[in-house]
Parts: C-alpha cells; structure tokens; sequence
C-alpha cells in the first residue's frame, strides 16, 4: 500500500513538471513538434505513467 502511494506522488510530480515544460513552449513551438495546447495534459499525463 505505501509503495502504491510513493508510486503516485512519484507519477504526479513527473506529470507536474511535464505540463509545465510543455505549457512554457509557445504555440509554434508546440506546432514544430506536432502537438497543440490542447494535448498538453494527455501528453503529461501518459509521459508520467510511462515509468
């Protein structure tokens, strides 16, 4: 159960840090790298869970 925990809080901060990076990026450089704003999150989130 803890290791069920850890492994949460260790999936929310990789998912935090990756919609920051990509939130940081300006529309053409989201554009450059084939994604919208709007994928933001389901691209920070399936990157936290990839682990």
């Amino acid at each position: 159960m803890l290791s069920a925990l850890v492994r949460f809080i260790q999936q929310w901060k990789r998912y935090n840090q990756s919609l920051s990076e990509l939130s940081r990026l300006g529309d053409r450089e989201l554009a450059d790298i084939g994604i919208s704003r709007s994928d933001i999150p389901r691209l920070a989130w399936t990157a936290a869970h990839q682990l």
